[in-house]
């Protein structure tokens, strides 16, 4: 049966989320990365690994989500509660530009008081002193936080934030999308639906976007597959020439010291089964054109690994990262081991922005041979 489901998934038509259990349970490692690899080949002819230059700025760290799998967030009267500053977006922007970059990653807290206002100001003062600044911001949560909070709708909600600078949306807070899941490890958050129904409007709206997975925690293998299931069918439905969710990224839950993890014993997510679900996020995400690698979770040689199983992006070097890293993730890449890392795995790198367009290295950084 796995031979026929293979086939079908060459010919690049959606399989169902049980037949995606078929192939988790029953398909060795190798089949499905040489079935993954084949269909990377099909959306990305050659040995081209693409990778970017950004930074992740938390806004704040005062949440009320109350995430079971988060060590960053805290209460509003918690301490060590920050607002990041405007001068230290300046400081780290600048820092940024120095580095070549030229995206911000801006995410954080669902802040109880912080509304609509407070986005759009923020965007519009970092936009007007940095206009080329990409601003890859904020996540369905967060928008249907702020919409229940100026009883607005979500397309209302971003079409003031687009207006105000905000250039792509980035897919946080997906976890699973399952509320039986959700209802366990995120009570406060966006049910699996309103996550998917943001998406939809900011589709419509012709937004980038980007889809994300945490597995490795209470979700079952199937629950997985429905998870891709449903990213599959909501791009089937982006307008034409919107550009929907360029990519997808899924990621293993980190648990040091977090909640969830001292609730229960969970078994480490081993480099084989990150392996798996990049393919199989391959072969089931028949409409993504870019699958990307998380090195950021899973280290350096497993995602050179991935990018022999349907991965074709190693993402970015992430000058800064703070949620993760709060929960045990420790490596860490600059723009050369960035690329020595791809030349290493047997491809060629490729610097590219959010837009997932090639763009030449900047002054200062310095190409493998």
């Amino acid at each position: 049966m796995s031979d026929a489901l293979f086939q079908r998934a060459i010919r690049l038509e959606p399989l169902s989320s049980l037949e995606g259990l078929k192939l988790y349970t029953d398909a060795s490692t190798s089949e499905l990365m040489f079935v993954a690899d084949a269909l990377r080949q099909i959306h990305h002819p050659g040995k081209v690994v693409t990778w970017m230059i950004d930074r992740n700025v938390n806004i704040t760290n005062i949440c009320i989500s109350g995430c079971t799998f988060c060590n960053f967030h805290r209460k509003i009267n918690g301490e060590g509660t920050y607002t990041t500053t405007m001068e230290e977006y300046h400081q780290k922007i600048d820092q940024m530009i120095q580095l070549g970059g030229n995206q911000l990653l801006l995410q954080g807290g669902m802040h109880p008081r912080y509304g609509l206002k407070f986005y759009t100001d923020l965007f519009r003062e970092l936009k007007q002193k940095y206009p080329n600044v990409k601003l890859h911001a904020l996540g369905p949560p967060e928008v249907v936080h702020i919409a229940r909070k100026e009883r607005m709708t979500y397309r209302e909600v971003l079409e003031k934030l687009m207006e105000s600078g905000l250039d792509s949306l980035p897919g946080a807070g997906a976890e699973i999308l399952c509320d039986r899941v959700r209802k366990e490890i995120s009570p406060g958050k966006a049910s699996a639906q309103e996550w998917l129904d943001v998406m939809k409007e900011a589709h419509q709206l012709h937004m980038l976007t980007s889809a994300t997975m945490m597995f490795g925690h209470i979700e079952t293998p199937l629950e997985r597959m429905e998870h891709l299931v449903r990213l599959r069918d909501l791009q089937a439905q982006k307008p034409a020439g919107s550009p929907g969710f360029k990519a997808f990224i899924p990621w293993p839950f980190m648990s040091e010291g977090t909640l969830l993890g001292k609730s229960q014993k969970f078994k480490s997510i081993l480099p084989i089964d990150y392996i798996r679900i990049i393919a199989l996020s391959r072969i089931m995400l028949n409409n993504f054109e870019n699958i990307q690698a998380s090195w950021l979770t899973v280290g350096k040689e497993t995602g050179q690994l991935a990018l022999h199983a349907g991965a074709n992006d190693l993402g970015s070097i992430m000058i800064e990262e703070n949620v993760v890293s709060a929960a045990g993730a420790s490596f860490s890449m600059d723009a050369f081991q960035m690329q020595k890392c791809i030349a290493d795995a047997g491809f060629i790198p490729q610097l590219r922005n959010q837009a997932y367009e090639s763009i030449s290295l900047p002054e200062g950084v310095e190409a493998t041979n």
